[in-house]
């Protein structure tokens, strides 16, 4: 394989995805137990250890409170910010406010940023990489929704930064898909990629000329997806269990999350079935005594489909925003093309059925697509070879600020990058010195409801009536997605600008300490793992020596110096059961080498006098 592997991964908020190009073609590298699927799922067990994937996943029930999902739903927003609040209400951790209004967990004894949580997952990801290669992994393009703001994307990037990953762009997931569908294709066409996964929802229309991938329009909803869905499940279970038992299943975290699991296995179900049976025995026992409560329903998939029909709504609605910008009907769309897990529900691909008036494609792997369109990506930009041409837009609009708090927009959402574009302001006030910029991202007409990326100031004007002054502010976007904003006096020529730095809500001293504290972990992590491929090495020579040695022990006591040489192979077999317990590699090492010398001796001894080991 190649000096610098280079992978794409898809940074899931329920499922994450390794892939890599190998030989011209995209392939999923399996985890180091032979999964496709990475549980995005990160816990600290009661003895303190960090577990990671399906591990931390399978032990969520007994320890809810020290088991962190779906962070991608609550990376780089505020804390303040509503969707956080919505998120609070069903999450089984803490989380807590940071010093920036940045959301922290609370994991492990310590109030840790989602970045770090992030982080974890990736480093997992990158572990199996490695394993997979043979060589450590550095490079690597990363997918985030197509409707992430400017803040959520700088957060995935830090992650990937903590990780120990150069991450090399980060690029929209339905874009990626798209990438991954077209892929050593001759297409030309219009095609659109309906994503619906665990916690966003994306919908992009792209242009596809023969190794050209132009994305015409875009649009999303980053607080929509399975997780949603499963929701109105575990509320309909409250809401019945209440009303039966007179008790509130949300404020018993343990239950709680014994009703998400089972509301998200019901929902998977019914995607094949008409229902099922959600069946929790001893769900909830009253803290004053008495019997346990059980919950026994049966849900329907009619049933489910009334519970979530406006959730379904709102991926066709914005479809339809989308297909309005791109200024295309339905009829003019040559493929529709499914990504994400929760398109697997009849429901909506009914209603994209209906919509389009054809059936979508399900040629892709829904959950692996985005992963290995993201190792394409990364296969573009490190190889002379490929052929492919990615042309991406900005998936909000970017403006300042000006008088009585509304936003001018100078970027429209939607247009191509890179790109560059101005605007020419005059003073408001008379004998104005100083101008102050704030830079927007977001749709809104008010500027409170936006998102601010930056601000500075533009010093030094001439003293004049309001009006005369003239400022002329110019917008950059580089292809990485980097913001660049100047203002500049026309009469005079005077200059300042920024080059807008999202913040993750981590200082860069943060970063730094977090960053120092990931490597001592991978450092163990590799040490453990180093340790573990030793002391099973010993354990399978212990057992293929004990397993001679009551033969060779019968023919050793009738010799001279039998005792001697039994008492120097029982010493043998006692350091090297400790060393198996211990951490020691070099006492593994050791007894490694003594126990072979050992199996060679008692093998060598039993084949000249005929003797058999025992079972």
């Amino acid at each position: 394989m190649g000096s610098e592997p280079t992978i794409g991964i898809d940074l899931g908020t329920t499922n994450s995805v390794v892939a890599t190009v190998v030989d011209g073609t995209p392939i999923v590298i399996p985890s180091r137990t032979g999964q496709h699927l990475t549980p995005s799922v990160v816990a600290v067990a009661r003895n303190g250890k960090r577990l990671v994937g399906s591990i931390a996943k399978r032990q969520a029930i007994t320890n809810p409170e020290q088991t962190v999902s779906a962070a991608k739903r609550l990376i780089g927003r505020n804390f303040s910010s509503p969707e956080v609040a919505r998120a609070g209400e069903m999450l089984p951790y803490p989380i807590r406010c940071g010093s920036h209004d940045d959301v922290r967990i609370h994991l492990g004894g310590k109030d840790l940023s989602v970045p770090e949580i992030s982080a974890m997952v990736l480093q997992e990801l990158k572990l199996d990489a490695e394993a997979w290669f043979g060589q450590p992994v550095r490079q690597a393009v990363i997918t985030v929704p197509a409707y992430f703001n400017d803040g959520q994307r700088q957060a995935t990037k830090d992650a990937g930064r903590i990780a120990g990953l150069e991450v090399l762009r980060i690029i929209n997931e339905p874009t990626a898909a798209a990438l991954a569908y077209g892929f050593g294709k001759e297409l030309d066409g219009r095609i659109v990629v309906f994503d619906l996964g665990g916690g966003t929802f994306d919908i992009s229309v792209l242009e596809l000329r023969r190794g050209v991938f132009e994305v015409i329009s875009t649009a999303g909803d980053s607080f929509l997806g399975g997780e949603d869905f499963d929701a109105r499940i575990i509320e309909w279970l409250v809401f019945h269990f209440a009303k039966e038992h007179s008790v509130d299943l949300r404020k018993d975290k343990m239950a709680l999350q014994r009703l998400k699991d089972a509301a998200e296995k019901a929902k998977c179900e019914l995607s094949t079935l008409r229902e099922t049976r959600i069946e929790l025995p001893f769900l909830y026992t009253p803290p004053t005594g008495g019997a346990a409560l059980h919950l026994q329903r049966t849900l329907s998939r009619e049933k489910l489909e009334e519970l979530t029909a406006d959730l379904v709504e709102r991926t066709i609605a914005l479809t339809e925003k989308v297909l309005a910008e791109a200024r295309i009907s339905p009829r003019d769309v040559a493929e529709v093309v499914l990504v994400g897990g929760q398109t697997r529900m009849p429901k909506v691909q009914e209603a994209v059925r209906r919509l389009f008036g054809r059936e979508p494609c399900k040629g892709v792997h829904a959950d692996e697509v985005v992963a290995l369109g993201a190792c394409i990506q990364a296969h573009a930009l490190t190889s002379d070879e490929s052929e492919v041409l990615l042309l991406d837009v900005t998936p909000q609009s970017l403006g300042i600020m000006v008088a009585g708090g509304y936003t001018q927009t100078i970027i429209p959402r939607n247009t191509t990058v890179p790109t560059r574009a101005s605007h020419t302001f005059t003073t408001v006030k008379d004998n104005q010195t100083s101008a102050k910029i704030l830079v927007l991202q977001g749709e809104a007409e008010k500027a409170a409801d936006n998102e601010m990326l930056g601000e500075f100031m533009l010093t030094g004007l001439r003293p004049a009536p309001r009006g005369e002054v003239e400022i002329e502010v110019q917008f950059d976007i580089s292809a990485d997605g980097i913001v660049s904003v100047s203002a500049k006096d026309r009469d005079t020529g005077l200059q300042q600008s920024i080059q807008v730095t999202a913040t993750s809500g981590l200082t860069e001293e943060e970063m730094q300490r977090i960053i120092e504290e990931q490597k001592d972990y991978l450092v163990e992590q590799r040490q453990g793992e180093e340790a573990e491929r030793y002391r099973s090495g010993v354990r399978q020579l212990l057992r293929e020596v004990e397993m001679v040695f009551p033969a060779v022990r019968e023919i050793m006591q009738a010799s001279e110096y039998g005792n001697d040489a039994i008492s120097k192979a029982e010493r043998t077999l006692a350091r090297a059961r400790d060393a198996a317990a211990g951490k020691d590699i070099e006492a593994m090492v050791a007894s490694t080498e003594q126990l072979e010398r050992t199996l060679a001796l008692c093998k060598g001894l039993l084949s000249r006098v005929g003797g058999a080991p025992r079972s």
